[in-house]
């Protein structure tokens, strides 16, 4: 499960506005596993286009080292000190780029080179960078999940579609959005508005400790999450009902961050709400006036995923591999080994990460699994749990 969160390196600035901001264009979206977006752009003059994350939990705009290596874009060595799920480092940078979306040429952009190595061998589809604060502090946003568009608009005040709601988010290059959720009790905190993480909820472990929130007598299940510079284990568990604006989720899917790097900033946030539930809604995200307007779309009363496996699988050079089985879990009682090669999944043999990942989601359905293990074809059989 993909968790990014870049706190900004660069400071909120005042956007000038027009009072009837104009379209500028629209160009489709894909999505990966827990709602994670994926646009297309070309970089300068380099013909072939590049997959980028949408993600207004990230403070700039990123690019992949193995990318430029490949098109041998120049970087230069700074100070800048960025931080992400299991650490902190100082990063190189291209300067003063330029990104071209149909009908759309983003100019002057600072783009920090990371290795999205992880990240691509997660959705087993090249991931060349990440674009947040760089793009978003711009424009007005649209977002439809129901269409998979996003249409771009000048800066302004704009007339938000009839229903929904409209949030007020505190901005500095991060949205971070007031919400209730309630499990042994009730509380309200502040959390990032982040549709770069492919999850729910998470909620910080300290937070979590101090503010004795969840229920004891639930036993979260250790899981597996991926983010900037690789993987790192979480807890999983549920918390009875989650509020954002006027809308009410019960029997939220909630990842517990022991936070060693203060990433969450807390105790100002407790936490980010991600883009599995976020993308319930289609958003108008309009950072100039620090508004966001959801109005629920077709997926809004989609059931939330329970599934466990243990099972931590990867695209590496053209195949499924497991590397990561969590002990007791499932796939550990059902035999997986770290190193095995999935060949089949039930009935689909078309070795795509993305469609096994899917087919696991069901808890209680049982799978007859083929993996490869050294020169051997091996049947295993995996019934996915449930964390609810």
């Amino acid at each position: 499960m993909l968790f990014w969160l870049l706190p900004a390196f660069t400071r909120a600035q005042e956007i000038v506005t027009d009072t009837h901001p104009a379209f500028i264009t629209r160009f489709p979206f894909h999505q990966y596993s827990g709602g994670v977006m994926i646009i297309r752009a070309s970089f300068e003059n380099i013909k072939d286009s590049f997959n980028f994350i949408l993600d207004t939990g990230s403070g700039g705009i990123s690019l992949d080292s193995t990318t430029c290596e490949t098109f041998s874009i120049a970087t230069r060595a700074t100070d800048t000190t960025i931080t992400g799920i299991g650490g902190k480092r100082k990063v190189h940078f291209a300067f003063d780029k330029t990104l071209h979306f149909p009908g759309l040429d983003l100019k002057k952009l600072n783009f920090h080179i990371n290795n999205y190595e992880v990240l691509t061998s997660v959705y087993g589809e090249k991931i060349d960078g990440i674009i947040g604060y760089s793009f978003f502090s711009r424009y007005i946003v649209k977002v439809n999940f129901d269409s998979s568009f996003i249409e771009v608009f000048k800066p302004g005040k704009i007339e938000y579609p009839r229903g929904g709601t409209l949030l007020r988010p505190a901005f500095s290059s991060l949205p971070i959005q007031f919400a209730q959720f309630r499990d042994r009790a009730k509380m309200n905190h502040n959390f990032y508005f982040d549709t770069g993480a492919g999850l729910c909820l998470l909620l910080n472990e300290k937070f979590v400790t101090d503010s004795n929130i969840l229920l004891a007598k639930r036993k979260p299940v250790v899981t597996q999450a991926e983010g900037m510079v690789g993987r790192v284990q979480m807890r999983l568990t549920v918390i009875k009902e989650l509020k954002l604006g006027p809308y009410r989720f019960y029997n939220v899917p909630t990842y517990l961050y022991k936070d060693d790097y203060n990433v969450i900033n807390y105790p100002f946030a407790g936490g980010l709400i991600g883009n599995e539930l976020l993308r319930r809604f289609n958003m108008t995200i309009n950072y100039g006036q620090r508004e966001i307007h959801l109005l629920p779309n077709h997926r809004f009363e989609e059931q939330f995923d329970y599934a466990y496996t243990g099972l931590g699988m990867y695209h590496i050079d053209g195949c499924v591999m497991i590397e990561d089985v969590i002990a007791g879990s499932p796939a550990g009682k059902a035999g997986f080994l770290v190193g095995d090669e999935i060949i089949t999944v039930g009935n689909n043999i078309s070795r795509n990460i993305q469609q096994y990942k899917n087919l696991l989601l069901t808890p209680g359905q049982r799978f007859k699994i083929i993996v490869k293990r050294g020169d051997k074809l091996i049947e295993l059989y995996l019934r996915a749990g449930s964390i609810f």
